[in-house]
């Protein structure tokens, strides 16, 4: 018995398979993951909206908070410039409360044109229609205020001249005592030596003010110079002496108005 040779089935070629199945698409890493670099070249608009309102959101805050700090500011100004009036007007509401009156209107306090005197003073000077009408000034600091003056006794030493014209520089000169009220208030008020405007000159004890002197109060015991001084330790009526003009010593000075 013969044997029929089976007939071997050519391979189908590979196109022929393909042609029959349908072939698998191989997709890559690079086609599968999004193309970033296309979407960094044209971002949506949605992009550039959340870019920039941020920004002018930004800018918005920036211009009201310095707005506010401006207001604030403006604020805290006027708040001090209320608080000034108010202590101003406290302090001339006190100044008015006080009170205080011209005791004589043309006359001359040194270099000011509106004397000074005690208000008690002025009280007893001018009716009470007057009195609340006319504006009156203490004495300056560390001054002493009696009658129409004012005086100042001085810390320092001087010598008659130099005291006289320290005295000529705040508008008075040394002491003139024109009564026996004066003088005693000079002595109460003194615990020195000081001297006063009285020199002796051409035979005769004449004042700083070129009148000529009418009542003294020397001491028992005069020494010998041509200028005077009150010694507060003394007597009141007999408490004035005489040195050498060259001589230093305490002063007082007097502001007359």
């Amino acid at each position: 018995m013969e044997m029929q040779e089976i007939p071997r089935e050519s391979p189908k070629s590979s196109r022929e398979e393909g042609a029959g199945e349908p072939m698998l698409k191989v997709i890559t890493q690079e086609e599968a993951e999004p193309d970033h670099y296309e979407e960094l070249q044209s971002p949506s608009e949605n992009v550039y909206v959340e870019a920039l309102h941020p920004t002018v959101k930004s800018r918005t805050g920036k211009q009201d908070e310095g707005k506010t700090g401006l207001y604030r500011m403006l604020c805290l100004i006027l708040t001090i410039i209320c608080l000034i009036l108010l202590i101003l007007v406290f302090v001339l509401g006190v100044k008015l409360q006080t009170g205080s009156t011209v005791c004589s209107g043309n006359s001359r306090f040194g270099d000011q044109q509106n004397p000074t005197c005690s208000f008690e003073d002025c009280q007893n000077r001018f009716p009470k229609s007057q009195f609340n009408k006319l504006p009156c000034r203490q004495c300056a600091s560390g001054w002493l205020t009696f009658g129409k003056s004012c005086f100042f006794l001085s810390t320092t030493r001087l010598t008659w001249s130099e005291s006289q014209k320290n005295c000529s520089s705040s508008g008075g000169s040394l002491a003139i005592v024109s009564s026996q009220n004066v003088q005693n208030f000079l002595t109460k008020k003194g615990e020195l030596k000081y001297w006063i405007g009285l020199k002796h000159e051409d035979s005769t004890w004449n004042w700083v003010n070129s009148s000529k002197l009418q009542q003294s109060y020397w001491t028992e015991a005069v020494h010998n110079g041509d200028c005077a001084y009150l010694n507060s330790d003394g007597p009141v009526e007999k408490n004035w002496d005489r040195a050498s003009c060259q001589s230093t010593t305490y002063f007082i000075c007097q502001l007359q108005f």
